[in-house]
C-alpha cells in the first residue's frame, strides 16, 4: 500500500518530510512481530500509528486494544493486564482474565508506558522477550502471543538512566522506534489540518465553514502549539461555534491562541531533553530562576545607590551580565545600554529608586530577601512544625495535634518517624 493510500485510508492530513517518514517506517514494520515503540508529544496522534501497524499487519483479523497506563490505579494494574485469581486480594471474587489474555493473537498498545510500576515492568519484560505471564495469586505460568505497540511523550532512556524505569525493558521496547513530530517540526501542514477541521465543524454543527486570511494562516503556521493536533482541532471548533464572521483574520485568530506559548514550551522540552527532568521539576526551577533574579535586582539597586554617592564607576561594568539579564526588554543584552538606566536616589529626593528604559519605568518596590541556601525539603519543613507544636504545647501530643490540624495517631507516626522525643 502506497503513502498516499495509507493517509486515506487512516485520515492522516500532512505531508511535510517528518510524518511521511513515520508513515513509511509504520508501513514498513507492520508485517512483522517487531515490538514497535512511538515516541511523541501529547496529542501528535499515537495511537492512530498503533492502529496502523495493527491493521497492516498479519493480526488485523485479531482483537486490537488500546491501555493508557497512566490511567489505571497502581494496586490493580497488575490484575488489569495479566488477570487474577479467586481469592487473590480483597474483592476477587472470581478468576479474571487479563488483557494479554483476551487479545491473545492480536496487537495490544500500551500508552504512557513509562508510568508502568517496576513490578508491572518485569513481568511486561516476561511477556516481550518468551510470552509468558501469570496471573496474579497464581503460581501456573501461562503463554500468550501478543504483539506491543508502546508509545509515551517522555524520555525513556533519561528515565532508565534515573533509576526510574527498567533498563532492560528501555531496550527490549525500543526495537524499533518511530517517531511521531509534534506540529511546530511541521508548520506547512497546520493550514491543511485548519481547513481539515473547519470543514468537520462546519458539517457537524450544520454551518459555513471558517476560512482563513493570509495574515492570519501564517500566524497559525508560526504558533507553536504545545498541545498539538488536539490543541489546534479543539480551537478550531470553539472558534466556529463562537465566531459570526466566517473569515478569520489575523486580529480574531489572536484571541484564541494561548499567550506566550511558544518561548515556554520550548524551554520544557529542551530543558527537558537535555536534563531528563519533567514538567514539575521545570516549574520549581522557573521558581528559584526568579527568586534568584529578585535577589540580584536588589542587590544592584542597593549597590547602585550607595556607589553613586562613592563615585565608583565601574560598579555597571561589574554587574553588566545580571543587569542585561533581569532588565526587561533587553533579551540577551543585545542592545542594553546601561546608561540609560538611571537611579535616582536619596540626592534627587526620590524615595524609591527605579529602573528607566526606552519603554518604560520599573518602580523597585521592597523586595522580600530569600536567603541563598534555603532548605526547601518537605520533610525537614515538616519535622521543624512538629517541634515547634511540641515545645508550645509543653510536649502535650493531642493539643499539638489539634494546631497542626492532623490526628493524635498521626502525630504519634510522625514522632517515631523522626525520632523526636
Amino acid at each position: 500500500m502506497d503513502l498516499q493510500a495509507i493517509k486515506q485510508r487512516f485520515g492522516i492530513i500532512g505531508n511535510s518530510p517528518k510524518i511521511n517518514l513515520a508513515l513509511e517506517t509504520a508501513a514498513k514494520v507492520a508485517p512483522t512481530d517487531i515490538t514497535v515503540y512511538i515516541q511523541g508529544e501529547s496529542g501528535v496522534g499515537k495511537e492512530s500509528f498503533s492502529k496502523i501497524i495493527h491493521q497492516l499487519s498479519n493480526r488485523k483479523h485479531g482483537p486490537f486494544i488500546s491501555i493508557n497506563c497512566g490511567a489505571i490505579p497502581e494496586g490493580t494494574i497488575n490484575s488489569e493486564l495479566f488477570g487474577h485469581e479467586k481469592g487473590s486480594f480483597t474483592g476477587a471474587n472470581e478468576s479474571r482474565k487479563g488483557y494479554f489474555e483476551t487479545v491473545n493473537g492480536g496487537t495490544i498498545f500500551l500508552d504512557e508506558v513509562g508510568e508502568l510500576p517496576f513490578e508491572t515492568q518485569a513481568r511486561l519484560l516476561r511477556i516481550l522477550e518468551n510470552g509468558e505471564f501469570i496471573r496474579v495469586g497464581s503460581s501456573k505460568v501461562q503463554k500468550t502471543d501478543v504483539r506491543v505497540v508502546t508509545a509515551t511523550n517522555k524520555d525513556l532512556l533519561a528515565l532508565s538512566q534515573q533509576g526510574k524505569f527498567r533498563e532492560d525493558l528501555y531496550y527490549r521496547l525500543c526495537t524499533l522506534p518511530i517517531h511521531v513530530p509534534p506540529l511546530r517540526e511541521r508548520p506547512s501542514d497546520i493550514p491543511i489540518l485548519f481547513r481539515k477541521f473547519a470543514a468537520d465543524a462546519g458539517e457537524k454543527y450544520h454551518i459555513r465553514e471558517l476560512e482563513l486570511t493570509p495574515e492570519a494562516e501564517k500566524l497559525l503556521s508560526e504558533n507553536d502549539w504545545p498541545g498539538n493536533i488536539r490543541q489546534l482541532k479543539n480551537m478550531v471548533e470553539q472558534m466556529s461555534v463562537l465566531e459570526q464572521n466566517r473569515v478569520i483574520n489575523e486580529q480574531v485568530l489572536e484571541k484564541y491562541l494561548p499567550k506566550d506559548t511558544k518561548s515556554y514550551s520550548l524551554m520544557l522540552s529542551n530543558e527537558a531533553k537535555n536534563q531528563g527532568i519533567n514538567e514539575r521539576e521545570l516549574f520549581y526551577k522557573v521558581l528559584f530562576d526568579l527568586k534568584r533574579d529578585m535577589n540580584d535586582l536588589k542587590g544592584i539597586v542597593i549597590g547602585l545607590l550607595e556607589n553613586q554617592q562613592s563615585g565608583n564607576s565601574d560598579f555597571i561594568e561589574r554587574n553588566r551580565a545580571a543587569l542585561t539579564r533581569i532588565i526587561p526588554g533587553n533579551e540577551g543584552g543585545k542592545n542594553t545600554e546601561l546608561s540609560d538606566i538611571v537611579v535616582q536616589g536619596a540626592n534627587n529626593n526620590v524615595s524609591k529608586p527605579y529602573f528607566q528604559n526606552d519603554k518604560e519605568e520599573y518602580e523597585i518596590e521592597e523586595l522580600e530577601t530569600f536567603p541563598e541556601e534555603e532548605n526547601l525539603s518537605l520533610g525537614d519543613k515538616e519535622e521543624e512544625m512538629i517541634r515547634k507544636a511540641l515545645n508550645k504545647n509543653n510536649g502535650k501530643r493531642k493539643k499539638a495535634a489539634n494546631d497542626l490540624g492532623i490526628s493524635e495517631r498521626t502525630l504519634y507516626r510522625k514522632i517515631k518517624e523522626f525520632g523526636l522525643n
